[in-house]
């Protein structure tokens, strides 16, 4: 039994702390660094120029909205250069791209992957500051003003902007990735005020230009790794809530699926190929982030969902207190409540206390199901596109 026991409490704490407890340890961290450590203002500088680089993969239907919203940016046009990267589209896209001559078409009929297309259009890249961005995803007026305001700190390395999911009145239980993302996008805040944001998202980061590095064609989350190494240069990672980018939900449950697999096959391509960060003497506080917010979630949670429930089984069936009895009823009832929830999304409904406990599990799934493609090496690196909502976003 205290075998069981230990299982269970073990279990439990891994899952509390990476979703719950981490959070709660960081902002005391925060408040104390606060208190501690008064916050440094750094004096304002001239605006830099900066490429804002744009990768798309058959992107016809959207490309037009998309560079409509791109030139209403809020910021001087002889200081921002666009960029597009098309490779591979064998749709219309780079035809409707060269209606606009201010804009710099890269295209190359050869579909190689999202990561080696970057490498590419690096190379072209002159501007101090360059700024990644999404094809299906519409930013706020004030972008890229908010993001470059941060490298007035000159141990700022990149920054990160936020990613909004915007659900139109019928998205049914694609909308759920809404939520995930609030609970994210407060997790960063306090990321970035304890260090550094820990991993950013390709739907809008930006980074110094001399910190670019190539990345391996066959990398999947090119947006996670370029981050990292930039942390492990010695640079931080800014966050810049008020720089977002907005994009529908995925079209369907079966397409979020399919995006959640890709980017776990993702996540443990990355633990492996940032192996030094989970030594946390070479980077003690980076490390600690690291682990607590990323490692955790995509190796140890997905794996303690399952001893949880039966070492409490087994510990309720040795009739070992009712104070497990109580705890094995909670969970069958939140698992009760996901497979309810399982249910309404496969009928594009949603219901808020159906759908989180059901999120939850299908990422923890997802997960399991990213490993085996992982290990079996089934997952390219070569854009996979997702279809989303038509929910209107707007900027």
């Amino acid at each position: 039994m205290k075998l069981l026991i230990i299982i269970f409490l073990c279990s439990f704490f891994i899952l509390f702390y990476s979703y719950a407890g981490y959070g709660l340890l960081a902002w005391c961290l925060v408040q104390c660094r606060r208190l501690l450590t008064p916050r440094k203002a750094w004096p304002a500088t001239e605006l830099p120029p900066v490429t804002l680089l744009i990768a798309a993969y058959n992107e016809a239907g959207f490309i037009e909205q998309k560079i409509h919203n791109t030139l209403e940016l809020d910021y001087p046009a002889e200081k921002l250069q666009v960029m597009i990267v098309t490779d591979g589209s064998t749709d219309h896209t780079p035809d409707i791209i060269r209606r606009y001559p201010s804009i710099i078409l890269l295209h190359e009929h050869e579909r190689s992957g999202k990561t080696a297309a970057i490498n590419r259009a690096m190379q072209q890249v002159s501007t101090p500051i360059v700024v990644f961005c999404d094809a299906n995803t519409l930013l706020n007026k004030a972008a890229i003003r908010n993001l470059v305001k941060h490298y007035e700190d000159p141990h700022t390395g990149g920054v990160a902007g936020e990613k909004k999911v915007v659900a139109g009145g019928d998205d049914g239980a694609a909308g759920m990735e809404g939520v995930y993302w609030k609970y994210e996008s407060a997790l960063k805040k306090l990321d970035a005020a304890l260090y550094s944001v820990v991993g950013a998202a390709g739907e809008l980061f930006s980074i110094r230009t001399a910190l670019f590095r190539p990345v391996e064609p066959e990398v999947v989350l090119d947006d996670f790794i370029i981050s990292l190494r930039i942390n492990m240069a010695g640079y931080r990672i800014a966050y810049a809530p008020d720089a977002y980018a907005m994009e529908a939900p995925s079209f369907s449950i079966t397409e979020e699926h399919k995006r959640k697999v890709r980017i776990s096959a993702g996540g443990f391509q990355s633990i492996v190929m940032l192996r030094p960060l989970l030594n946390i003497f070479k980077y003690p506080l980076l490390s600690f982030q690291y682990i607590s917010h990323r490692v955790l979630r995509w190796t140890l949670c997905p794996l303690c969902l399952p001893l949880l429930l039966l070492s409490n089984a087994a510990l309720v069936a040795m009739g070992a207190g009712p104070w497990f009895t109580a705890f094995l009823v909670a969970q069958l009832a939140l698992y009760g409540l996901a497979a309810i929830g399982y249910i309404l999304a496969s009928r594009a409904v949603r219901v808020r206390i159906f759908y989180i406990p059901f999120y939850f599990l299908f990422m923890n799934v997802a997960i399991f199901e990213g490993f085996f493609r992982y290990i079996r090496k089934r997952q390219s690196a070569a854009w996979e596109k997702s279809s989303r909502s038509m929910a209107t976003v707007s900027s």
